[in-house]
């Protein structure tokens, strides 16, 4: 089997768009959930906070005829890809078009305004508004098509729309394709942009933070005992995977190495996760690492700060670590980014690897009692010297999946 590594990251986050500005962040314990004041001319939305991605600035070439076909996740997705193949020495790169990269990349959803233009058609039985590219604006894989044809890239396209773990989908799928040599290299990640009809989703479910609508700074609070839902934020990250040896043999710069991918799916109930398949995802990324529990010292968690998701997200991972395992969410910071969780929060988790130092979750202060007894980061967290780290995403429709990452080291 091929060994896979990563060369090159590209992001768009509510903390900012690089690590620079994402650990200033984390380390000033600091949260970018603000109340969102057009929200409350929708009658009957619950939910007044979000986490919008830091202000971005698009290159010249992103003009009307590029972007045309473009709804905001697209655009999000296509300038993190261009960051990140600019990192990997890659951007203008025969390879794109050679056939041997390809793409596996995700949101939750297209475009959600495209997608009302649609809904418009239906209500007042016209099509209006509506043009040639409307669709392609709305449909779930607009992000990795749209991605494709701006870099001309022409291998595999594998679209992973599934919802919270559509980035650690990405991530992991282009993993294995590579591992299996189909692939010599892949762009693959998430995106998701901010919208109330999103919003509205989770506030019918009562999944969504209510109660600090006037102290943003304070939810979403994963874990705690107090914790009233969760909040969603936006953004986009790109991972450039590449087979191991040739990255070594053009002299790439590698960031970390991609040893595992763990996924299942619940196969009950739609909204209600399971501890039991939640855990088996992890032992199987785990098993394919040919790893021991104990060789991971820290466990990036999906945690949404959701009633029944952290509890049961608690107990999957103490059923497979025990008690010692440390664990925080960066939800806590930047909201639930939904199909950009699992490539931002592996980015973020990779960087703290690298530098030693994890973040603690926010605004945890008392743990709650049905939540399993954990190592919980909290305060100003903590230096951890490790070689590996676990990231996991968690999604509605009971989809679960686990990544494993090791420290590189020339």
């Amino acid at each position: 089997m091929k060994r896979v590594v990563i060369t090159g990251v590209g992001a768009i986050s509510p903390l900012g768009h690089d690590w620079a500005a994402v650990k200033a962040r984390l380390q000033a314990g600091r949260n970018a959930v603000q109340t969102m004041e057009p929200w409350a001319e929708y009658e009957g939305l619950g939910t007044q906070v979000g986490a919008p991605a830091a202000p971005f600035e698009l290159p010249s070439h992103y003009n009307r005829k590029t972007t045309r076909s473009m709804g905001r996740v697209a655009l999000m997705a296509t300038r993190a890809t261009e960051v990140a193949l600019e990192q990997a020495g890659l951007l203008n790169d025969p390879l794109l078009k050679s056939g041997r990269m390809g793409i596996s990349y995700g949101s939750s959803s297209g475009c959600p305004a495209n997608i009302g233009d649609f809904g418009r058609m239906l209500m007042c039985k016209s099509t209006e508004g509506i043009n040639a590219n409307t669709y392609i604006r709305m449909m779930s894989h607009t992000a990795p098509v749209n991605i494709g044809v701006f870099f001309g890239v022409t291998g595999r396209v594998i679209t992973t729309s599934s919802a919270c773990t559509s980035g650690s989908q990405g991530i992991g799928y282009a993993f294995e394709a590579i591992q299996s040599g189909r692939q010599l290299a892949m762009i693959a990640g998430g995106a998701e942009e901010l919208d109330p009809t999103q919003a509205a989703v989770f506030d019918t479910l009562f999944a969504t933070s209510t109660e600090l609508n006037d102290a943003p700074s304070l939810t979403p609070r994963p874990f705690d005992a107090k914790r009233d839902g969760l909040v969603l934020g936006e953004g986009a990250c790109t991972l450039i995977l590449e087979e191991l040896e040739h990255a070594r043999a053009r002299g790439a710069n590698i960031l970390a190495e991609v040893i595992s991918f763990g996924t299942n799916s619940d196969g009950q109930h739609v909204t209600h996760p399971q501890a039991e398949t939640m855990a088996g995802a992890i032992r199987q990324a785990l098993d394919g690492a040919r790893i021991a529990p104990s060789d991971i010292p820290y466990v990036n968690a999906h945690g949404t700060a959701t009633d029944q998701g952290d509890v049961a997200e608690s107990q999957a991972t103490h059923s497979v670590f025990g008690e010692r395992v440390a664990i925080s969410s960066l939800k806590s910071y930047m909201g639930h980014t939904l199909g950009a969780c699992g490539a931002l929060e592996a980015w973020m988790t990779i960087e703290m690897m690298r530098d030693g130092w994890f973040a603690p979750t926010l605004n945890l202060t008392e743990v709650d009692a049905r939540c399993a007894p954990l190592d919980y980061l909290t305060g100003e967290g903590r230096r951890i010297e490790t070689e590996l780290v676990m990231s996991n995403n968690f999604a509605f429709g009971g989809i679960n999946t686990s990544l494993v990452f090791r420290r590189w080291r020339d």
